[in-house]
């Protein structure tokens, strides 16, 4: 008996022991982060988020997140602000909009600044602007951001969005084009190659670099007062951004790159060819926190001069649009970790 209860007492004492040490673990990773990402499947850009959660850059730094997967980047956004996830990529600006317009205190903590959109056509005898002209064009959602870089690529032809059909598909305009749905689309680099791998010629009848050279792409967004509550969290997370960026960037990794580009929907040889075209692209930061304030505070005032921030509405300033002392820490915390 008393064999039995001194058994029973140190098993007892070693589950003690261990829910402690899973309750340590736990702490030290912090409290979860959900993190969205635009598109099902994921947007290519959103390769370096897949990168830092599957080559285990997040832990590394501490960052407790679970990714998943949005509809688009508008819907993401929507969520952080309901309070459904904690951070998420979306159109800048929609973001800037966003607080615009409703006063919703949305942050920018870091961001991609170069779009990646062209607007194509898979029939070459229709290549031009105004063969666009009435013609039904996929893109995201309506007001979504492949919508948003159409008015800017219309703009650039003289021509204005309502002279399109816009057709919300998501991210499923490049299999609308391959299986012949529609000729017009607005895509992002790596769908061109996928198209033409179906053999579908692409021809590209602009580009939003060459529509709008000071065009900004997407930002990292959550609520302040979500970053206020677990600032440390939000610069372990970003930090796991920023090393996963760099991971990227050097050509050794591509093969394992390709392979946890998977979620994208990409066979390793075009998700080979799409790294190489959005690092030529200067796609993901490396040396700061993208959150380039030229391009920013051009967008900001373009879209008062279009109407996107609604009359009579305080456009956002730069500082109110972004917090940039959480790329100063993670910066330092990725500088001093082996």
């Amino acid at each position: 008996m008393r064999s039995n209860n001194l058994r029973m007492m140190c098993a007892l004492a070693a589950l003690a022991l261990l829910l402690r040490l899973g309750a340590g673990a736990a702490e030290a990773q912090g409290k979860k982060l959900v993190f969205a990402t635009p598109g099902i499947p994921t947007i290519f850009a959103a390769v370096v988020v897949l990168v830092a959660d599957g080559q285990g850059f997040f832990k590394k730094y501490g960052a407790n997140v679970e990714v998943r997967p949005f509809d688009t980047g508008a819907a993401a956004a929507r969520a952080v602000v309901a309070g459904d996830i904690d951070f998420a990529l979306s159109p800048a600006v929609l973001v800037a909009n966003q607080i615009a317009n409703a006063n919703v205190d949305l942050v920018a903590l870091w961001g991609m600044p170069n779009p990646d959109f062209v607007l194509a056509t898979t029939d070459a005898k229709r290549a031009s602007c105004k063969d666009v002209v009435g013609q039904p064009v996929g893109v995201d959602s309506v007001g979504g951001q492949r919508s948003i870089m159409l008015k800017q690529m219309l703009r650039a032809c003289t021509l204005k969005i309502e002279d399109v059909q816009q057709i919300s598909l998501g991210s499923n305009t490049a299999p609308a084009m391959i299986a012949g749905q529609l000729a017009f689309g607005v895509l992002h680099i790596d769908d061109v190659s996928v198209i033409e791998s179906q053999g579908k010629p692409v021809t590209i009848i602009t580009t939003i670099k060459k529509a709008d050279p000071m065009a900004y792409n997407i930002v990292g967004v959550s609520r302040r007062d979500r970053v206020a509550q677990d600032r440390d969290g939000f610069v372990r997370l970003v930090a796991g951004l920023l090393a996963a960026a760099r991971y990227i960037k050097d050509p050794k990794n591509a093969d394992r790159v390709a392979d946890l580009a998977a979620p994208t929907g990409r066979t390793k040889a075009e998700a080979k060819k799409a790294v190489a075209d959005y690092v030529a692209n200067d796609e993901w930061p490396t040396d700061d926190d993208g959150l380039d304030r030229a391009k920013l505070d051009a967008l900001i005032a373009d879209q008062v001069k279009s109407g996107g921030i609604q009359p009579g509405r305080a456009p956002v300033t730069y500082e109110r649009l972004v917090d940039q002392s959480v790329w100063r820490d993670d910066a330092a915390l990725v500088a001093k970790t082996p």
